[in-house]
């Protein structure tokens, strides 16, 4: 039975990561590193179905509020679904999982560190030649870790300035939700499937992202809170390449 204490950060991440269209796996990831007790397998399984709870419901709301675009997101999703495919199915050594979670959650802080600043001016989608290849390259990565890939999507599509940061917040729910099928779909395959104890943390994520999701989808999101979860996911990556150090 997990700790109150895992309940309540799962909650927390599930919220502030619905707010901004993302479903939360490399914050799932970060609060079991940083409970403990977790083999990688647990982790990246849990963090995925979790990620696909969170992310459909940030989906559902963002794009009933108008803010999804289908000729957007499938340049990005049709490399990234079988790139998080073969990514769930490869097999890394337990350092190497480490190191590219560390990575990942890293990128993530960063991320929810950053202020949500309206880009509605001189927004053109990304040429196909360029979003394929980038669709490809965070799939592979997203089924390796056990994550969606909106970490690294979101900061590409405001800062490039392809989405406005609704639409960017929209599009990256769909494309977790295609990538953590993908990433579960190749574990599956490699017969590395391992589910824990998993129906406490789905009601705390499904809680959490159902309010998150209704907060980013009609108001904005407080910087504060995410930047202390920030903070958090700063403190997990270093106490993860601290373990191999």
């Amino acid at each position: 039975m997990p700790s109150l204490v895992l309940l309540a950060l799962i909650f927390l991440v599930a919220l502030v990561y619905a707010s901004v269209g993302h479903g939360g796996a490399s914050g799932y990831l970060a609060v079991m590193a940083l409970v403990g007790g977790y083999s990688s397998a647990v982790m990246g399984t849990s963090a995925l179905l979790l990620n696909l709870l969170v992310a459909g419901t940030a989906w559902l709301m963002f794009w009933r509020a108008g803010h999804g675009s289908w000729s957007l997101l499938w340049p990005f999703a049709v490399c990234s679904v079988p790139a998080a495919l073969f990514g769930g199915w490869l097999s890394i050594s337990a350092q190497m999982y480490r190191w590219l979670l560390a990575v990942c959650l890293l990128v993530a802080a960063i991320r929810l560190s950053l202020p949500v600043v309206a880009q509605d001016e001189r927004i053109a989608a990304p040429p196909l030649v360029m979003a394929m290849p980038v669709g490809a390259a965070i799939g592979v990565v997203s089924g390796i870790v056990g994550v969606g890939g909106g970490i690294f999507l979101s900061p590409l599509m405001v800062l490039w300035r392809w989405a406005t940061v609704k639409r960017t917040a929209a599009i990256s729910a769909a494309f977790i939700v295609v990538n953590s099928l993908a990433g579960l779909a190749g574990r599956l395959a490699a017969g590395r499937l391992v589910i824990g104890p998993m129906m406490p943390l789905v009601v705390a994520a499904f809680a959490g992202g159902l309010i998150g999701a209704r907060l980013g989808a009609n108001h904005f999101s407080g910087l504060w809170l995410r930047r202390v979860l920030a903070a958090v996911l700063v403190v997990a990556s270093v106490k993860l390449l601290a373990v191999h150090a």
